[in-house]
């Protein structure tokens, strides 16, 4: 008989493990109301126990681990490993639990401390009602008429639990279906509305995958490693019971909620809140230093040992930034004014419903009088996100719209010197004729386009003509300020001549240029200035500000001027300017109008053809109306052609001709590498054909278009291999991001963060791609033929990537022109090639371009 038995005669029988059913339940019990399964694609309570590997299914039962005894939510020590195999006759180790953080109380409350190891009395095991149930929520898919936003998903008075964010993340990774999506975010927003609004704000960053705006950044800063080992530290799985669980599930939500399956709980722990829990990130965030690691890791433990169920699932895919649930910023947002539409208006600080422009009545709302609601939604979603183009703070929004709701929203949350607005993009065109049958004779200004860096100057002058304050900002709203100290000091220059400037935000191309003669330079030479913290003794590479646009100037804003009038304002206001001491320069955008005559546009565009610029941009001088393409008979209607400035928006007022427009396809695309191939032969140990997507705006996804092997140089599939390096967080034998492959099977998959710069031979239709799929076709999608890579689009995210509806325009565009030669050429001819092969369709050689 073993020592610890002999001290313990009274428990010669170990006592028999308690299962607790409302500890850990599964998917089906968490959300026990919900009619169907809302399981998400690939899961891993979707797989099922059966999928768990023998080994780890041993490791997991195991009588004897190593595991946290305490773990105290207060406290900032580490956690301690103990052996707690059959101590006072317990079988197997249980995790004691620590009070889970409240609302405004990051830290929580004490922990539950065990006596010491001498003289510890028996432990009680808990009861049945000593743990409190798991919530039974009602079906957030439903449309918002029918789901009772009347009945409190939790106790009334209490802050909203972290469970019920999960249960909306569930069924928003269960369908791909937008009714479902914007129903599920709309009841969410409507009952965290009603219920606790504290909680709105942490929900939406949640919801979003981020914890801040884009252009203040706060990053977790934490990899793979220190979430393995804090699944690992609370599970008690070996490392390679852990690495099995990966390779057996791919996803680290799945594994977290898999590994956490068995660990059970003596002291049941009070439900995690939301704002606890974005709190509780936030401090993940904020940890900094020698330590910094461990700190984090402590964090992420106590948090997983406060989850229930799925709640563990979401937690890591959230530490991971890959949530998975196809919920984007434009549905956020059209959720969130739904949301506010059927939410009372005086409740929120405004006037009365009645009265009110957007916020429905409630005799409105319970006769489920869509007409008046649809309107009132569509007014409501044009204002949200207008407002978020010119302001994206949800923040500032947030505290906006409890000031007043909606009808007072965008003077609470007006444009901002020192916060960006979303940019206006140009519609690609093929050529000065396109350009010319679009426009007609309205009047319209060619510009070059420059091969640059976009950016966006925000410049106040200091209280009391105290020191201006300046920022630039990148097309994606990324603050590089530090990246460019010299145009700080050329904006101070600015101030300094003009004492009666206050305030601007200026539009611009920051181009690299020769400082003896202002000659362009290419962006490779911006490229290679460091991303952030360059001293002015660091720069090398000379640039110029070519300004094109001005938003906004000592108080006014300018958006809803035309063009003719910004354009004018701005040369007037900001002449070039050389400061002495050779820094920066600033000028205007060379340019040619329409005026001129068109062979004087044409000797402009070979101008540009042969500069170093990227081609012509052409931007209409002023509003006006044009007869649309196809009903010039006679009875069609007159299109709107706006000349202000449109945040976010991709406008027919502003279009591009590039110098790579007019050789083949005319339009490059912008593709997003999702997956690749082993390579055979020479190109053995690459990624070689690389799978290429587009985005798919209906499904909130990217989706494959075609395989590319052309373009790439023997140095670019060396970095290539490094940075897609397999098992890393970049690639996968999993599909873990949100991808619709079609009918490819590549051997990874790659985490959709890059995006390329493609140009092909034309878009022909594809028994593979699903991309656009009913836009032109039935049964097939489009795919590109003969793709090359040109570049790198570092200025780009995988949310600007060229769309399947641009895709589809492109492809009906070019069946119009080649309609004269196409013959009887059946829809087969054109197909892409067989998924199992390596290259593309009469791929040309690979160059070392």
């Amino acid at each position: 008989m073993s020592k610890r038995a002999q001290a313990s005669p009274s428990t010669s029988q170990p006592l028999k493990r308690t299962k607790f059913a409302s500890d850990q339940s599964s998917l089906k019990t968490f959300f026990g109301s919900s009619q169907r399964s809302i399981l998400p694609p690939n899961s891993g309570a979707e797989k099922g126990r059966n999928s768990v590997p023998e080994p780890v299914r041993k490791q997991l039962n195991t009588k004897k681990i190593a595991t946290p005894d305490i773990i105290d939510l207060t406290s900032d020590s580490e956690p301690t490993l103990r052996d707690c195999g059959s101590e006072n006759g317990l079988s197997q180790v249980q995790v004691q639990a620590a009070a889970a953080p409240q609302v405004g109380d990051v830290g929580g409350s004490s922990g539950v401390i065990l006596p010491s190891r001498s003289n510890r009395p028996p432990r009680r095991l808990p009861m049945k009602n000593d743990i409190a149930p798991l919530p039974n929520y009602q079906p957030l898919g439903v449309d918002p008429f029918v789901y009772d936003v009347q009945e409190s998903p939790w106790p009334a008075n209490e802050p909203a639990p972290y469970s019920f964010l999960v249960h909306a993340l569930a069924t928003l990774s269960g369908t791909r279906s937008r009714t479902i999506i914007l129903n599920t975010l709309t009841n969410t927003l409507r009952s965290l509305l009603n219920w606790h609004r504290p909680s709105l704000l942490p929900s939406l960053y949640l919801l979003s995958n981020c914890l801040s705006p884009p252009y203040s950044p706060v990053e977790l800063g934490i990899g793979s490693s220190v979430i393995s080992k804090a699944i690992q530290h609370i599970s008690g799985l070996t490392s390679s019971a852990l690495r099995r669980l990966y390779n057996s599930f791919g996803d680290p939500g799945d594994v977290a909620f898999e590994a956490k399956s068995n660990v059970r709980t003596l002291v049941p722990h009070p439900p995690l809140m939301i704002v606890a829990v974005y709190d509780y990130l936030l401090k993940i965030a904020n940890s900094k230093g020698q330590g910094a690691a461990k700190q984090k890791q402590t964090v992420v433990e106590k948090l997983l040992v406060a989850a229930k169920g799925e709640e563990s699932r979401y937690l890591v895919r959230t530490l991971s930034l890959n949530l998975r649930v196809g919920a984007v910023r434009t549905s956020i947002l059209t959720a969130l004014a739904r949301a506010l539409v059927l939410t009372s208006q005086t409740s929120l600080g405004g006037p009365d419903c009645d009265h009110s422009l957007y916020h429905a009545t409630s005799q409105s709302i319970s006769s489920a009088q869509r007409e008046k609601l649809h309107e009132k939604f569509i007014q409501a979603e044009a204002l949200v996100k207008k407002v978020f183009v010119q302001h994206p703070n949800y923040e500032h929004i947030v505290a906006g719209l409890f000031k007043g709701g909606l009808d007072s929203l965008d003077l609470h949350v007006p444009l901002t010197v020192g916060i960006p607005l979303h940019p206006t993009l140009g519609s690609p065109t093929r050529s000065l004729d396109e350009i010319y049958d679009r426009l007609g004779d309205l009047p319209f200004a060619a510009e070059f386009k420059y091969d640059g860096q976009r950016a966006q100057i925000h410049g106040v002058r200091g209280v009391n003509s105290g020191n201006p304050s300046v920022h630039i900002f990148s097309r994606h709203l990324e603050d590089m300020t530090t990246k460019y100290p010299d145009i700080v000091h050329l904006v101070k220059c600015i101030f300094q001549q003009q004492p009666q400037l206050q305030s601007f935000i200026i539009d611009s191309e920051i181009v690299a240029i020769d400082p003896s003669d202002g000659g362009l330079k290419s962006f490779q030479e911006l490229s290679n200035r460091a991303r952030k913290g360059v001293e002015m003794s660091d720069i090398k590479v000379s640039v110029c500000v070519y300004a094109f646009d001005l938003m906004y100037i000592d108080g006014e804003v300018l958006l809803a001027q035309p063009f003719r009038e910004r354009r004018s304002l701005l040369r007037s206001r900001f002449p070039p300017f050389v400061p002495s001491d050779k820094g920066a320069r600033l000028d205007h955008v060379e340019s040619c109008e329409s005026d001129a005559g068109k062979d004087a546009i044409e000797e402009f565009w070979q101008k540009a053809i042969e500069s170093r610029s990227e081609g012509l941009m052409i931007k209409l001088l002023s509003s006006d109306t044009r007869q649309e393409d196809g009903m010039r008979k006679g009875n069609g209607k007159r299109k709107l052609l706006s000349a202000t400035y449109e945040p976010d928006k991709r406008t027919s007022a502003w279009l591009k001709l590039k110098k790579d427009y007019v050789v083949g396809l005319g339009d490059t695309l912008d593709m997003v590498p999702i997956g690749a191939w082993h390579g055979n032969g020479r190109k053995a140990g690459w990624w070689s054909p690389v799978l290429l997507a587009v985005r798919d705006p209906r499904n909130d996804c990217l989706v494959a278009v075609c395989k590319c092997i052309s373009g790439f140089s023997d140095s670019f599939y060396k970095e290539m291999v490094a940075y897609y390096s397999e098992g890393s967080d970049n690639c996968s034998r999993q599909p873990l991001w949100e991808t619709d492959t079609g009918g490819f099977r590549p051997d990874v998959y790659f985490r959709p963060h890059k995006v390329w710069e493609i140009r092909g031979a034309d878009i022909t239709l594809s028994p593979v791609s699903l991309a656009a799929l009913g836009l032109v076709s039935s049964s097939r999608g489009l795919s590109l033929r003969f793709p090359r890579f040109i570049k790198t689009r570092d200025d780009k995210l995988p949310e600007q990537a060229s769309t399947t509806d641009f895709l589809a325009q492109i492809w009906k565009d070019q069946q119009g022109q080649s309609k004269a030669t196409a013959g009887n050429a059946d829809d087969g001819d054109l197909v892409d090639i067989e998924p199992d092969s390596e290259g593309v369709a009469g791929g040309a050689d690979e160059s070392d371009g």
